[in-house]
């Protein structure tokens, strides 16, 4: 389906996203088991998909899901590398947030969940909205 973001929504999103990942890592142990364990992961397969679509507005929806989960698996998979300058960055809050620690396989399940969880209620609106 062919159409063009709307940016305003898209960086909404992204600061709504962003806020409710911070959340699920501060506030985890509110959650229920699976959900604080997996919350933040899926986050962030929601908040690199909804990205993607602001900075490509005009692409297609699968495409951006494409874009994201190949950017999400290789951020995933560079952390099975551990130079002494990656683990610096690592080593704050924000470069941990945004390399990640260790690699798990999970995660890259978490983050193709968020990802299509994007993607699935971006065409659901799409299509509601052309109609």
């Amino acid at each position: 389906m062919k159409h063009t973001r709307k940016r305003m929504q898209q960086a909404f999103c992204i600061i709504l996203v962003i806020i409710l990942g911070l959340a699920s890592r501060k506030y985890g142990e509110l959650l229920p088991g699976w959900l604080a364990v997996y919350s933040g992961d899926i986050l962030w397969g929601l908040l690199v998909y909804l990205i993607v679509g602001f900075l490509l507005p005009k692409q297609r929806i699968i495409h951006t899901a494409l874009i994201a989960f190949v950017f999400s698996t290789f951020i995933e998979v560079s952390q099975l590398y551990h130079a002494p300058w990656i683990d610096e960055i690592r080593s704050f809050k924000l470069g941990g947030l945004l390399l990640g620690y260790g690699f798990l396989w999970s995660d890259i399940i978490c983050y193709l969940t968020g990802i299509a969880f994007g993607a699935f209620v971006e065409w659901i609106y799409y299509t509601k909205t052309n109609i």
